[in-house]
């Protein structure tokens, strides 16, 4: 498949209600889906801006803004840009309400395939799919702490409320003596060719090492058995070089806004 094939495929099958599917609620307003998760998370995704001029999209923001702060579960709200998208004026109106840019990641696309290969591990590396609660929480402490962020624990209870659900998400991890090394997971989005591999995290002492390429040909397995035949991921700097080596491209970007309420707002 074409770069244009792989694009238009995402912008097709994914910008749907197949995006968010663990979202507790979710609201149109013009070509807008406003969309609430669990742990006070709101998301802003959409096709397209349905052609709207600046002044529009500025309406736009300043609606979806105001939505969400009427909404007081909502602490943290994410509007989810692409680089590839007729935007006119969008950040600007988004910077212009509060919403900051974070870091701009690839949009990564490869066919199931290409990403199934043998990776040789290093000595006393394991790889295993988990679904005890006990294993799920160590793989979301350690993967907040690669993040840099604190261990968060409303962050666990999300994942072990999720994977009760049996949505298909899946988790897997790299281990060496009990030690969790490295972890991501498998999104099947139903309905689609698609499954998005997210999450990935190794600690730093084992970067390089294949361990991550070898996760990501495990979760490739899995999704191929499930008749997936597209991965896609947003990837950091970081990780493209590894993801690209793996058979995935990149066909556009995405830059997340985000908006905090402020404390005792």
């Amino acid at each position: 498949m074409s770069t244009a094939d792989l694009l238009r495929a995402y912008d097709e099958q994914l910008r749907s209600d197949a995006e968010t599917p663990s979202a507790v609620a979710v609201t149109r307003m013009g070509p807008l889906r406003l969309v609430e998760f669990a742990a006070g998370r709101g998301f802003v995704t959409y096709r397209d801006l349905g052609g709207a001029d600046a002044a529009g999209i500025a309406r736009l923001v300043a609606q979806a803004r105001a939505f969400f702060e009427s909404a007081p579960s909502v602490t943290e709200v994410e509007w989810k840009t692409r680089g590839h998208d007729d935007a006119p004026g969008l950040a600007a109106a988004l910077r212009a309400h509060g919403f900051v840019a974070e870091e701009t990641e690839s949009i990564m696309i490869g066919e199931v395939e290409r990403l199934i290969q043998n990776v040789d591990l290093p000595a006393g590396v394991s790889l295993r799919r988990v679904t005890e609660e006990e294993d799920v929480r160590a793989m979301c402490a350690m993967q907040d702490r690669v993040f840099g962020d604190e261990v968060s624990e409303v962050y666990a209870n999300a994942v072990v409320a999720r994977l009760a659900r049996a949505d298909g998400m899946e988790l897997w991890i790299a281990e060496h003596d009990g030690r969790i090394v490295s972890a991501g997971r498998l999104e099947p989005v139903a309905g689609t060719e698609f499954a998005g591999i997210w999450g990935g995290a190794t600690l730093e002492e084992w970067r390089g090492r294949g361990i991550y390429r070898a996760l990501t040909a495990a979760r490739a397995r899995s999704a191929l058995v499930m008749g997936k035949t597209l991965i896609h991921s947003d990837s950091t700097e970081f990780s493209r070089p590894i993801l690209e080596r793996s058979g995935l491209v990149r066909v556009s970007t995405t830059t997340p806004y985000v908006w905090r309420r402020a404390i005792g707002a």
